[in-house]
């Protein structure tokens, strides 16, 4: 039964400490701790996308970075095109220096930072299959949302990439860029609401649910606004 599962194994695959008496809220703690934390060091994989596409444009986000003055007001005006804007400011206010004023650096922030989340869902996905106590319908929904999840981290690298690769706007190859783009962050967002919509029905409740209901959220709000900041970008 899932209930043998110890909870302090959920709470360190989660990677958050909860006290004794907190150990029924596994998914409160786990949505408290990704709102608090705003967002986190990037992974060294999706750290280095963002590197490699600063890097690409060095000459325009040099400009940006070196005049930082309003970069913090610069992102919470762009994050009123979002759905949840309130996470849009907190994930890419840290980054604020490297973003300036660039939209185009905004853009892959933004979706540097989807795929630190999606890695880190990943991640803790991967870690619950190895639970010892699992109900099989349990088991076999975290393989699927393993594998959703995954793919959602390959369409989001796949999208900075194509954002690098853009080039200007106007250009002859522009339009396709982003069209590639803009599917690619929609299809990774579908793979996340996949992965909850495997959760469903009372058969799976409990904090193997709780807990991958927090993660996934957290990661397809994110991915949801960096759709939108890409979708504002490409002109829609």
């Amino acid at each position: 039964m899932a209930e043998s599962i110890p909870a302090a194994e959920i709470n360190a695959a989660a990677g958050v400490l909860l006290s004794p008496s907190a150990t029924g809220a596994v998914s409160s703690s786990i949505a408290a701790a990704e709102n608090h934390s705003a967002v986190s060091l990037l992974s060294p994989h999706a750290g280095a996308l963002l590197s490699d596409f600063a890097t690409a444009d060095s000459t325009t986000e040099a400009k940006a970075v070196g005049n930082p003055g309003g970069a913090d007001s610069f992102i919470t005006t762009s994050c009123r095109v979002t759905t949840y804007p309130t996470i849009c400011v907190q994930s890419l206010s840290p980054y604020a220096s490297t973003v300036g004023k660039s939209p185009k650096q905004l853009v892959t922030t933004a979706l540097s930072v989807s795929v630190n989340r999606a890695e880190s869902a990943r991640t803790f996905v991967a870690k619950l299959t190895k639970f010892r106590g699992l109900k099989p319908k349990e088991y076999e929904a975290l393989k699927d949302c393993l594998e959703e999840v995954s793919d959602s981290v390959d369409r989001l690298s796949k999208s900075v990439r194509e954002l690098k690769n853009a080039g200007r706007a106007g250009g002859p190859e522009y339009i396709w860029h982003m069209s590639n783009l803009q599917t690619w962050v929609s299809a990774a967002l579908t793979d996340d609401t996949t992965c909850q919509d495997g959760f469903a029905g009372r058969a799976l409740n409990g904090r193997i649910k709780s807990s991958i209901r927090a993660r996934m959220t957290n990661v397809a709000h994110v991915t949801s606004n960096a759709l939108a900041l890409c979708n504002k970008f490409a002109g829609k």
